[in-house]
């Protein structure tokens, strides 16, 4: 089948901004009575909503957090961007040499990703074709913010490549019948990390954004002869 719509995940993607959430997100949650590292939520809540690694958390300390506890986190992380944040190295010329429709498919909330893609200068290149996991029932690892995508974009899952960096955007991708690129060239990745994209299920990895135009064409050079 031929590529119709490329799949952008967000953090650790298009910015390289994980190292910044799950340290801000650890900060805050040790606060608040939960003592977390964050390389403890870079492995467990890597690429899942908030929402979902809040339900997590209370049901480990058997009460809840207190009502603005999302908006503590991020406006720790909002700081944290506006001193630091920058875009993946090289993907504003990737962008520009790819002429498949693309959007953005997001665990974050739409402030966060419209923070994160302004500050990079990316927010243009993408918007209308933002999609965030507020927007359906379940985030990743389920299918559904993947869909939710395709049917705004009008592209069959099938058509679909989906661009990743973590274990719940790939399974959410392949349990959504697309195919799946992991990106392991964040600075948040870790030696090894290659290889657990992987095995994840990821139809191939690579580490550089130069790659990606090239791989997309090969892709669909693979469909046509196929």
């Amino acid at each position: 089948m031929p590529i119709d719509l490329i799949i952008f995940d967000c953090d650790g993607v298009l910015v390289d901004s994980e190292v910044i959430s799950c340290r801000a997100h650890a900060d805050v949650l040790t606060k608040h009575g939960y003592p977390i590292t964050s390389e403890q939520v870079f492995d467990r809540f890597l690429g899942r909503s908030m929402r979902q690694a809040t339900r997590e958390v209370e049901a480990e300390l058997g009460r809840s957090l207190p009502d603005d506890f999302h908006a503590q986190v991020y406006a720790e992380i909002f700081r944290s961007f506006a001193a630091s944040l920058q875009a993946t190295p090289h993907v504003s010329q990737t962008l520009a040499q790819i002429a498949v429709p693309t959007c953005v498919a997001s665990s974050g909330p739409p402030e966060k990703i419209s923070a994160s893609l302004n500050r990079v200068g990316l927010y243009g290149r993408f918007a209308p074709n933002i999609f965030s996991a507020v927007q359906v029932s379940n985030g990743k690892p389920a299918p559904d913010l993947f869909l939710f995508a395709a049917q705004k974009m009008g592209v069959p899952p099938e058509r679909c490549v989906v661009i990743e960096d973590s274990l719940a955007g790939i399974a959410g991708a392949r349990a959504a019948g697309m195919i799946v690129f992991g990106f392991h060239g964040g600075s948040h990745c870790r030696d090894g990390y290659a290889e657990t994209l992987r095995e994840a299920g990821a139809d191939l990895i690579f580490d550089d954004m130069r790659e990606l135009p090239e791989l997309i064409q090969r892709l669909e050079a693979d469909a046509l002869t196929g």
